[in-house]
């Protein structure tokens, strides 16, 4: 593939450092369009960064690209360049104190969420067509409401993470943002396959997220979630979680966290990086988790997993809030953060995390003029199912 120059940024989405373009195949669904990638994909040839300067420094460059990354320049798309992500990817704030905050072009006082940031941004901001992200705990679907644009958390496993960081490997996929529904859909074609699910045909309101967010909050969805139901029909009300979401959360928080440790731990404990506020916090919490805490915690995921998917059936949909506010303002302490926007999140974003569903956030409503989105929850492999609801909702 033919290298070729870093874009303009005026929004501090792109890196830098190891900044690395390439020209698509130019025969493809794709070609004509151009997309960013985020800083936890390899690119051949270009170290990958990690939002961490220390983990730049002791990387050396890949020599292979990641799969996503050849499917799409395979279907004739360009790529930009590479984007920035929270440090180390754990955070959903967007902002790196290594790297700086993207600006967020819908709300330009207000973070871009996380932790690809600088992907959401820059499909936001029109420097791109659409872009590649990574999704854990939510951080494709927070930086897509976040920012007013699409994203889709895939069913886990269904778009290949060969050559991309791991993080959370179980809770881990590869998603997409874009602006437009109709190249969303093109996206998806290239990187999904076929489903083999039923398509989405009955929605279900789930209340106990629903009980998470504000009132006005609910309020500036309730009209997108209107028109959801007069595409699918009258929804009934359920309580997902018998237990409160909280408890899932505390599941959820507990497995992430594992993992993330058996991941990163041991560079993280001989290179000794400069972490960030939050960032160094949830490291510490991390390394205390137990054997036996990880044990039970996976025999609660698998019923929690087991529960939903009977809700769900093969042809149901959740709808539920993305996120329980709009974007925080730029600079909000790091403690105010962690409770009002982070865990209260997580417990919403934590049931398609524990069960491996597909959700896709569409950019349906503002509270104050800043972005929210409305979230639709499918079955599993139902993802291109779900983005063809998403298109007839949107047209």
């Amino acid at each position: 593939m033919e290298k070729w120059a870093a874009p303009d940024d005026p929004l501090g989405a792109f890196c830098r450092e190891n900044h690395l373009a390439l020209k698509g195949s130019g025969n493809g669904q794709l070609t004509g369009f151009t997309f960013a990638v985020k800083d936890a994909f390899h690119i051949a040839g270009a170290r990958t960064g990690f939002g961490q300067p220390d983990w730049l420094r002791t990387h050396d460059a890949p020599r292979e690209t990641a799969a996503a990354v050849k499917l799409l320049l395979n279907a004739g798309a360009d790529m930009v360049g590479k984007t920035h992500c929270d440090e180390l990817c754990y955070s959903l704030t967007g902002e790196n104190v290594h790297y700086g905050t993207p600006v967020n072009v819908k709300a330009p006082r207000r973070v871009p969420g996380g932790s690809s940031n600088g992907s959401a941004a820059a499909v936001a901001g029109r420097l791109v067509d659409f872009a590649l992200g990574t999704d854990c705990g939510g951080s494709i679907r927070i930086p897509a409401s976040y920012c007013g644009v699409i994203g889709l958390r895939p069913t886990h496993g269904r778009v290949s993470d060969n050559g991309v960081l791991p993080f959370g490997p179980s809770f881990d996929v590869v998603g997409w943002f874009a602006r437009d529904v109709d190249l969303f859909s093109k996206v998806g074609d290239v990187l999904l396959g076929d489903d083999a699910a039923v398509p989405p045909a009955r929605l279900i309101m789930a209340d106990d997220a629903w009980s998470q967010v504000e009132q006005p909050v609910a309020d500036a969805l309730k009209p997108a979630a209107a028109k959801v139901e007069a595409m699918i029909g009258k929804a009934p009300h359920a309580r997902l979680s018998p237990e409160g979401l909280a408890e899932w959360f505390e599941v959820f928080r507990t497995l992430q966290a594992a993992e993330i440790w058996a991941t990163l731990g041991a560079w993280v404990t001989k290179a000794k990086p400069q972490l960030g506020p939050g960032v160094k916090e949830r490291f510490a919490y991390a390394a205390t988790i137990t054997p036996s805490q990880v044990k039970a915690a996976t025999a609660r995921r698998r019923e929690i997993t087991a529960h939903v998917e009977s809700i769900l059936g093969d042809d149901g949909v959740i709808c539920l809030p993305t996120s329980p506010r709009a974007a925080p303002l730029r600079g909000t302490p790091t403690d105010q953060v962690e409770v009002e926007y982070r865990n209260q999140a997580q417990r919403i974003l934590c049931i398609a995390g524990l069960a491996g569903l597909p959700q896709i956030s569409l950019p349906m409503a503002t509270i104050d003029g800043l972005p929210l989105g409305l979230s639709l929850i499918g079955a599993r492999n139902s993802d291109r199912g779900l983005i063809g609801l998403a298109k007839r909702i949107l047209s």
